[in-house]
């Protein structure tokens, strides 16, 4: 097994290991990887849909997304199409995945399918580190609170993404839950910033304008460079990311309006996470 840091700050890449190996043993190795590192990438794993599933299946319970339709024969896989006329596509913004959840995902295994040739990276940050240099004057403010996270409705998650589809008994409503600021990892005890620019809307007990502010600094300082660290996609390749210690954005450089019309798709399974504490 070799691994090659892709920054500073987190990710890695790892090469000779089979993802098709769902042992216990492979488990053990992979998910000590994961927390060590947050998010890892693999290169050249051919894994059918089963074998997805079957991976996924060591960490937990798969996710049901709340708005979105897997496919028809493995319903807990979303499959994130962007056409070739298409300018925007699912997740380009930071984000954590469906932290608007009571609970919110605690990992996500994605693999690509099709891919541009060029363009489409995802870009990484890392939530503990954000949390240990925030300026300590907000870190005061803020320790003990908590924020609202809002789903933003299923229009956001369908309406403008042709590939996408809902569930048949769609439900449009925008829900909201509450999170603390500051989550502990359940597994390794670290503290975690846990807020993002698409889905946290209110710091709870300051008023609205003081919020505003404080989100604002706090999510240009979770985007700063030397937090992250970027993935160049190719086909049949499985990123795997602890959904509870980072957050991501996944780049849209080759729409049409750059003269790069261009398909990505990419198979999403997501495991069950607890609620943060």
């Amino acid at each position: 097994m070799e691994v090659k840091l892709l920054s500073g700050a987190l990710g890695a890449e790892i090469s000779g290991i089979d993802l098709k190996d769902s042992s216990k043993e492979n488990y053990e190795v992979i998910n000590n990887l994961l927390l060590e590192h947050k998010v890892i990438f693999f290169r050249n794993q051919s894994i059918s849909e089963e074998e997805h599933i079957s991976l996924a299946q060591n960490w937990g319970p798969l996710e049901t997304h709340a708005y979105v339709k897997g496919l028809d024969k493995y319903p807990k896989i979303v499959r994130i199409i962007k056409t070739k006329d298409e300018k925007n596509q699912w997740g380009e913004n930071w984000h954590t995945d469906v932290s608007y959840n009571v609970k919110p995902t605690k990992a996500v295994i994605l693999k690509s399918l099709k891919i541009p040739p060029v363009g489409g990276d995802t870009c990484f940050s890392n939530m503990e580190l954000a949390w240990e240099t925030l300026d300590e004057e907000i870190k005061k403010k803020i320790k003990d609170k908590k924020a609202i996270h809002s789903s933003l409705g299923a229009a956001f998650f369908i309406d403008n993404y042709k590939g996408m589809q809902g569930h048949e008994k769609r439900n449009y409503d925008e829900y909201s839950n509450e999170h603390p600021i500051v989550r502990t990892h359940p597994e390794t005890g670290k503290k975690i910033l846990y807020v993002n620019w698409t889905y946290t809307k209110q710091i709870i007990g300051l008023e609205k304008e003081e919020s505003d502010e404080i989100l604002k600094k706090i999510f240009e300082h979770q985007a700063r460079l030397d937090l992250t660290c970027r993935f160049n996609w190719t086909e049949n390749a499985v990123a795997m990311w602890d959904n509870r210690s980072v957050i991501h954005y996944a780049l849209t450089d080759f729409y049409p309006g750059r003269g790069l019309g261009h398909e990505r798709i990419m198979d999403r399974i997501a495991i069950e996470g607890d609620q943060p504490h």
